[in-house]
């Protein structure tokens, strides 16, 4: 099959589009002839070697961790999804190929497009395992740092959802989407507590720091001084603050994944697709990621 491989760390340079050994799905797993791989920030650092202590590489490696396609090979244990069955989820091994295993998976319904449901995945579980763990309810106002991307496009619409107020920093230029996402937008950088403060005098009841770009001091001053209810999936430096780095994979993926699904097809979760390029394209949709100006979700499709 053909594949986006690289065999060093490096910039997008160091990818190939090449002929690889077809995968096999293991236990639990099933096989996907894939339609369409979402791209995400986690792709471009693991293949910089930035986070090689916590995600070890093998090479040669294929980049990505979410699908969708159709099931051509199911795995022992498996069932209710057979051969010919369309689904999208978690990938293991890669997913910039024309086939790949998923690991945790769903039946995509028939009105969420390929693109859609490949771009659902990481955004879904990460969003729905973070408010959880943030205990978001009706009444609290959230603080999202980053809402304008993939995974914030999600958490911001979840967020509502639950009833929050949210309140979601990102650049200027995507202060309407925000809007349209039913968020408080606001500016990111020096001055930021000052200008949260003027929408919640009070302070805010959580945190979810998306972005990673050294928000947590003002975090925890817009929290009374307090690390509670404050959660981190992009900032190291969260550790020697008390601030947990939140990295658990959710025990009932495939339940959360039918229910996003769900919420899309109901109108309740806007699915947003700013690219959409051929596999060979690849590197240019790392590039493009790696700007961290992403406003909602990359795909590629073989």
């Amino acid at each position: 099959m053909k594949a986006i491989t690289y065999e060093k760390f490096g910039g997008p340079e160091v990818l190939r589009l090449a002929q690889v050994d077809e995968p096999h799905a293991g236990p639990g797993q099933v096989r996907i002839q894939v339609r369409a791989a979402g791209v995400n920030p986690m792709d471009h650092k693991i293949r910089n070697g930035w986070l090689a202590e916590v995600f070890p590489t093998t090479f040669p490696a294929i980049p990505g961790n979410e699908a969708s396609g159709v099931v051509d090979e199911v795995g022992e244990g498996v069932t209710g999804v057979a051969v010919g069955d369309e689904v999208f989820g978690l990938i293991a091994g890669g997913a910039y190929a024309e086939q790949a295993i998923a690991s945790v998976f769903a039946r995509k319904p028939s009105g969420l497009g390929w693109a859609e449901a490949a771009a659902l995945p990481v955004a879904a579980l990460t969003a729905a395992r973070d408010l959880d763990l943030l205990g978001v309810t009706a009444d609290d106002t959230l603080l999202i740092h980053g809402a304008a991307g993939g995974v914030g496009t999600v958490a911001v619409q979840m967020g509502v959802a639950r009833g929050a107020t949210v309140i979601g920093t990102a650049s200027a230029a995507n202060h309407e989407y925000l809007r349209s996402l039913g968020a408080v937008p606001l500016a990111y950088g020096e001055g930021l507590v000052s200008r949260v403060r003027d929408i919640a005098p009070h302070g805010v009841d959580a945190v979810y720091d998306i972005a990673g770009q050294g928000a947590l001091p003002d975090s925890i001053e817009l929290r009374g001084g307090t690390t509670d209810r404050i959660v981190t999936i992009a900032d190291p430096a969260g550790a020697g603050l008390g601030i947990p780095l939140s990295t658990a994979r959710a025990t009932d993926g495939d339940r959360i994944l039918a229910e996003a699904a769900q919420m899309a097809i109901d109108g309740k979760l806007k699915i947003v697709i700013t690219t959409d390029l051929p596999l060979a394209d690849a590197a240019m949709a790392m590039a493009q990621s790696e700007t961290g100006h992403v406003q909602g979700k990359i795909v590629v499709h073989p």
